[in-house]
């Protein structure tokens, strides 16, 4: 299945190196994909009636939304490319979800839109330990 993230992996015009394009992609995506449930439950948890009682799942769920959307913009970009700047965003980004995650698993028996930024934050998660992983 192509992807605006594999077609601008593949229109870039220099050599990408040694990455894992697959493992980039999916990276890229997730953390796209987290910034915007993490903004999303954020949202749906000032609605509920306590939200006194949701107060540590919406700082959590916007610090993860921030750290999600500057990882996937770093990543994004290759040209002066820096692994050790690579590495640091890739484990604040699992740091960020795996807080998030647990935080909004919380909560997720009892509000639907926890229980799904909880699933995309372990996805996340996921993606971020497997590209870290790979970049040796």
């Amino acid at each position: 299945m192509r992807t605006t993230v594999k077609d601008m992996l593949a229109a870039y015009p220099a050599d990408l190196g040694d990455v894992d394009r697959d493992r980039l992609t999916r990276c890229i995506e997730e953390c796209q994909a987290c910034a915007q449930t993490c903004t999303a439950c954020a949202d749906s948890c000032l609605s509920e009636g306590a939200v006194g009682e949701l107060t540590k799942c919406i700082r959590t769920d916007m610090d993860c939304a921030d750290v999600c959307a500057a990882t996937a913009r770093v990543l994004s970009r290759h040209t002066g490319y820096d692994a050790n700047v690579t590495r640091a965003m890739l484990a604040a980004c699992a740091a960020a979800c795996k807080a998030c995650g647990d935080e909004c698993a919380a909560h997720a028996d009892a509000h639907e839109h926890c229980r799904l930024s909880a699933e995309a934050c372990r996805s996340c998660e996921q993606a971020c330990e497997d590209l870290m992983q790979s970049l040796g």
